[in-house]
């Protein structure tokens, strides 16, 4: 993911606001703006999506120090220093972790990219907005095919 900041509000009112159902056109411009969302925050959805990288950021948030060395984040998660490793370039390569050099010590920290983490959390409120809709206009069915109201 770049350093480009969130996307700015669309200007639409947002589908837990709306008393009326969508048309055809703006549920197509709903999906594709989920759809840029989407692109646009790959790179972190996928880093967080994995269970060893999960518990790497709780090491990492759980720590009473300004960051964790790979040793310490190994004897933390029971990872093997290769595995730490390569978990670590990919959260830094996703902007979620960030390295901070002293002298020949390398700390790993969460990294503070608010407009990241604001991008994450719009498309998460973007998502579920549109779930809501759904479900109000009777497009979400339960497993018998039935829509649910």
């Amino acid at each position: 993911m770049d350093d480009r900041e969130a996307p700015a509000d669309s200007g639409e009112t947002p589908a837990n606001d709306r008393e009326t159902p969508m048309d055809e056109r703006e549920w197509a411009r709903s999906r594709q703006a989920l759809a840029e969302g989407f692109e646009e925050c790959r790179d972190i959805i996928g880093a967080l999506g994995d269970e060893t990288r999960q518990q790497i950021i709780m090491a990492l948030l759980e720590a009473e120090e300004c960051g964790l060395r790979v040793g310490e984040i190994t004897a933390r998660t029971h990872l093997s220093r290769p595995a730490v490793s390569h978990h670590l370039k990919i959260l830094r390569d996703a902007n979620i972790i960030a390295l901070r050099r002293a002298g020949t010590m390398n700390f790993y920290h969460i990294a503070a990219d608010d407009a990241q983490w604001a991008q994450l959390k719009q498309l998460v409120d973007r998502v579920y907005e549109l779930v809501q809709q759904a479900n109000r206009e009777g497009y979400l069915q339960d497993g018998e095919g039935k829509a649910q109201r």
